[in-house]
């Protein structure tokens, strides 16, 4: 039986007292000086996409940048490092959340703000523009990926894109999440139509490092649907780079899309 006393450290102070808070929960690998700490294994903090779309995107030093699901801070990080003038990070996973807070105060990130909510929710109500958005991992665990990216549209001209998409032979060779897919649907928004194949998460909610969507399925769209809603929503300049068809959760580009 659990106790309130469980709750307590009984060691010196110490950041891997606070990183093992959610211990068997981070991805990342935190940066040097910090990498002798135990946290996750995937190098987050050192990511090339972020450097690859910070230079095609005219750099972000003294930039604002709205980041959508930062997850543990690793971005956020280096786009702080960069030169970032402030980076506004929206996270709905409250796990992930509180481990972006630990990111901060070990790395003493001074420009960041996490805040707490749904960032589709702030995208549809707030009227502020950025002069650059990170999206890296999340189109595809959008119910409404192209709403998404509609949104994204009315807040910035610049717009740092990674994620997964459809395509049916590449996925149905795929076992790890060949079974996830149902069958797809035409849909059409804004003048837009396109497929929309349902993904189903099963078993993986049950994860403690699931990082998700909120819902138990999302919606992917195929490679062409997502540059075609990008040029159909302003972004007339695409750059694509980072394509990766045997990624062991499915075909995966990086894009850099501005409306210039």
């Amino acid at each position: 039986m659990s106790s309130a006393l469980d709750s307590y450290v009984s060691s010196a102070p110490s950041d891997q007292n606070a990183l093992d808070i959610f211990r068997g929960q981070w991805s990342s690998r935190l940066p040097p000086p910090y990498e002798s700490l135990t946290a996750g294994a995937i190098p987050l903090f050192e990511d090339p996409r972020v450097t690859w779309a910070s230079d095609r995107l005219g750099g972000v030093r003294d930039k604002s940048v709205l980041e959508l699901g930062p997850l543990e801070g690793g971005h956020s990080y280096m786009l702080e490092k960069a030169g970032a003038k402030s980076v506004l990070a929206l996270e709905a996973n409250t796990n992930a959340f509180l481990r972006c807070l630990v990111t901060k105060e070990i790395l003493g990130l001074q420009r960041v703000r996490f805040l707490c909510g749904d960032f589709r929710q702030f995208l549809s109500s707030s009227q502020e523009c950025f002069d650059i958005i990170f999206a890296c991992g999340v189109l595809y665990h959008m119910m409404d990926p192209v709403q998404l990216l509609f949104d994204v549209s009315r807040h910035t001209r610049r717009l740092f894109l990674w994620t997964h998409y459809f395509e049916s032979n590449l996925v149905s060779q795929n076992d790890a999440i060949g079974t996830c897919f149902a069958a797809s649907e035409k849909r059409e928004f804004q003048g837009l139509t396109y497929e929309w194949h349902r993904y189903s998460y099963e078993t993986a909610i049950n994860c403690p490092r699931f990082c998700g969507g909120s819902a138990p399925f999302s919606g992917w769209l195929t490679r062409g649907s997502i540059l075609e809603a990008l040029a159909h929503f302003g972004f007339r300049t695409l750059e694509i780079a980072y394509e990766q068809l045997d990624h062991q959760s499915g075909p995966c580009f990086a894009i850099a899309a501005t409306q210039d």
